[in-house]
C-alpha cells in the first residue's frame, strides 16, 4: 500500500510508528539496560506515561525493586495488575488537579520520608504531572487551586509559563521534592513534552530547582487575584538546594519525528522535516500549515510542538489539535490532493477522549452531510471543533499510548495527475 494510494490510511501508520519509537516501556528499558540501576530501588512514576515506564523498568530491575508509587491519569493505568508487582496506584485530575491529585501529593512526601537510608530512588516523569500530583502552599485549597489552572488553561500563555505559576504556589513542583530526599541516591528518567525538552518545564520539574524562578513570574502579566497568590507561595518557598539529579531524556518529540523521516524515506516518499516547533494560536497555526501544503511541492511533512486555544466563555467539545485540524481543514475545502492530521502524541486532545483528527478537502462537505447543524467557522469561535469533526469522520482515537511527546502534525500533498 502506497502513500499515493492510500494516503488517509499511511498518515495513521506514520502516527504508530511515532509512538512505538518513544513507547514508555521501551524508552526507560534502554536506558536502564545502557547503564543500570543497583538495588534496592524504589519507583516513583508520575504522568500520562507513568504505567509504560513503571512496566519497562520493572523488566529490567526485577526482584531489585523494592515497590513504589504511580500517579497517573485515570484510565492509564491497570491498578489490579500494578498492586501486584508492589506498586501503588494513585489517580489525579487531569488537565485539573483534583482532590486525588492532594492525595497522591501528600503520600508521596510521606513514603519518601519513611522509606529507609540506603533505598535508591528511581524517578519517572512524563508530562501531565503538573496537574495530576500536587502539595499546594499553606492555605491554598482545592477550589482555589482549580481556580488558578482553569485560568491558565483559558489563558493563552505558552506551557512554560504556566509551568511557573503552578510552580510558585507548590511544595512538590520546581524543585520543592528535594528537601524530601534524605541524601538517598537518585536516578531521574523522563518523557519530555515540553518545546527544547527544557529540564525544569516537564512535570514542573519536581526535582529541578529554579532559582530564578520569582524574576520569571514577575515578567508575567496576571492577575491582582493571582499574583498574589504567586507571591505568597514564593515567599512560603523559601531557598532550596540549587542543583537536583540530572535529567536523562529517554523520549522527545525529536525522536517520534526522526522515526516518521525514516519509514518515510526507506519507502522513497520525498519528505520535509521541520525542526522549530509549532507553537501559538492553533486555528492560525492550522491555517498556515494547510497553505504551506498547497502552495508547496508534493510529498510528506512532518511537524511537532504544541499549540494554543483561547476559549470562550462556554467553550464546546475539543482540544488545540481538533482546533488547529478544523482551521486547515477550511483552507484545504474542495481540495482532493491535500491530507493533514494533527493528534496529541499521549492519545489525548484537551479534555476528550480523542487524539486529534486527520482532514482534507472533503471534510466540511462530509460533516454537513452528517447534519452538524453549524459550520466550521463557527465550530471554531464555539471552540467546538469536536463535534464538527465527529460529523464528519475525521477524529482520531487512539486510547493511552503509553508516551507523550507533545503533538505531532503530518501533512501529505500528492504529485500531480494532470
Amino acid at each position: 500500500m502506497t502513500l499515493l494510494h492510500a494516503p488517509r490510511h499511511a498518515l495513521l501508520e506514520l502516527l504508530a510508528v511515532a509512538l512505538d519509537a518513544v513507547d514508555g516501556a521501551h524508552a526507560v528499558r534502554r536506558a536502564l539496560m545502557a547503564r543500570p540501576i543497583a538495588g534496592p530501588v524504589w519507583i516513583a512514576a508520575i504522568g500520562k506515561a507513568a504505567e509504560s515506564m513503571t512496566l519497562g523498568a520493572l523488566d529490567v530491575l526485577g526482584d531489585a525493586c523494592r515497590g513504589g508509587m504511580l500517579v497517573t491519569k485515570p484510565g492509564h493505568a491497570d491498578p489490579g495488575r500494578l498492586r501486584g508487582l508492589g506498586i501503588e496506584v494513585h489517580f489525579g485530575g487531569h488537565p485539573l488537579p483534583d482532590a486525588g491529585s492532594l492525595a497522591a501529593g501528600e503520600r508521596l512526601l510521606a513514603n519518601l520520608d519513611d522509606l529507609p537510608a540506603e533505598t535508591r530512588l528511581l524517578f519517572l516523569l512524563s508530562g501531565g504531572a503538573s496537574a495530576l500530583i500536587e502539595a499546594p502552599i499553606a492555605g491554598l485549597e482545592l477550589a482555589e487551586l482549580r481556580a488558578i489552572n482553569a485560568w491558565l488553561l483559558a489563558s493563552g500563555l505558552p506551557i512554560d509559563a504556566m509551568n511557573r505559576v503552578r510552580q510558585s504556589v507548590s511544595r512538590l513542583k520546581a524543585g520543592g521534592l528535594l528537601r524530601h530526599l534524605g541524601g538517598r541516591p537518585v536516578r531521574q528518567l523522563a518523557i519530555s513534552d515540553v518545546p527544547g525538552d527544557t529540564p525544569g518545564v516537564i512535570g514542573s520539574g519536581p526535582l529541578v530547582p529554579r532559582p530564578d524562578l520569582g524574576d520569571q513570574v514577575g515578567r508575567l502579566v496576571l492577575p491582582d487575584w493571582l499574583a498574589g497568590r504567586v507571591a505568597r507561595g514564593l515567599a512560603e518557598r523559601g531557598t532550596l538546594p540549587e542543583h537536583g539529579p540530572e535529567m536523562e531524556l529517554v523520549a522527545t518529540l525529536s525522536l517520534a519525528k526522526a522515526a516518521v523521516v525514516k519509514a518515510s524515506e526507506s519507502r522513497g516518499w520525498h519528505v520535509r522535516l521541520h525542526p522549530d516547533p509549532i507553537e501559538g494560536e492553533a486555528a492560525d497555526q492550522g491555517r498556515a500549515l494547510a497553505r504551506t501544503l498547497i502552495d508547496g511541492a508534493p510529498g510528506l511533512h512532518v511537524w511537532g510542538g504544541e499549540t494554543t486555544v483561547r476559549l470562550p466563555a462556554h467553550p464546546g467539545r475539543g482540544g488545540r489539535n481538533q482546533h488547529l485540524a478544523l482551521a486547515a481543514a477550511i483552507e484545504l475545502a474542495g481540495r482532493d490532493d491535500v491530507w493533514l492530521l494533527s493528534a496529541g502524541t499521549d492519545g489525548g486532545d484537551g479534555p476528550t477522549e480523542d487524539a486529534g483528527a486527520l482532514v482534507d478537502g472533503g471534510t466540511l462537505e462530509r460533516a454537513e452531510f452528517g447534519g452538524i447543524g453549524f459550520d466550521a467557522r463557527t465550530g471554531l469561535e464555539r471552540a467546538d471543533s469536536g463535534r464538527f469533526l465527529e460529523a464528519s469522520g475525521d477524529l482520531i482515537r487512539t486510547g493511552p499510548t503509553g508516551t507523550n511527546v507533545m503533538d505531532l502534525i503530518l501533512g501529505y500533498k500528492a504529485p500531480s495527475t494532470r
